[in-house]
């Protein structure tokens, strides 16, 4: 089970990374459409949407980060963020499905509860 540990640690990193920078393009992208089309107004609009987009991939991008982080190094309150993160994530069809019931089956797992506290002790 501690090599399922460090999979989905390594998956939440990885994921997290991955869609800040697509929000990053996304972001200027966005930015950068505004601009070309020279409208104050277009600017101000594509702007916001890219911001807003941006915004939503940091909060949901940098929790599942650090927890993965804390996975690696097999904290206890990282298992619980992750729960919490797995929860959110199973409504986000297929990937996110997939990795949502991925986690809760790695850490609801008694061997990782207890690879978990046996760290902490």
């Amino acid at each position: 089970m501690e090599k399922h540990l460090q999979i989905l640690a390594l998956l939440y990193i990885v994921i997290g990374v991955l869609h800040l920078l697509i929000s990053v393009t996304v972001l200027f992208l966005f930015g950068g459409i505004g601009a070309m089309t020279g409208e104050p107004n277009a600017v101000l609009i594509l702007t916001l949407v890219g911001s807003f987009i941006a915004f939503m991939a940091l909060i949901t991008s940098v929790p599942g980060i650090i927890g993965g982080i804390g996975l690696m190094k097999k904290k206890s309150w990282a298992r619980i963020l992750l729960i919490i993160v797995g929860i959110i994530n199973i409504p986000s069809m297929p990937l996110g499905t997939a990795l949502g019931v991925y986690t809760l089956w790695v850490l609801f797992n008694d061997e990782t509860v207890r690879l978990v506290k046996a760290q902490t002790a």
